[in-house]
């Protein structure tokens, strides 16, 4: 899958990646979201 974004900008380096994230609903308060990912990472 190849994002706009990186071709846009001439990205063409092999094995360049790009990560999409979003955050709703309960998640969009960073206390809450550091939490979830602290749990998440297992530290």
């Amino acid at each position: 899958c190849e994002h706009l974004c990186m071709s846009m900008r001439g990205i063409r380096k092999p094995g360049a990646t790009t990560i999409t994230s979003a955050v709703r609903g309960v998640f969009a308060d960073p206390a809450l979201r550091s939490e979830a990912m602290t749990l998440i990472r297992g530290h």
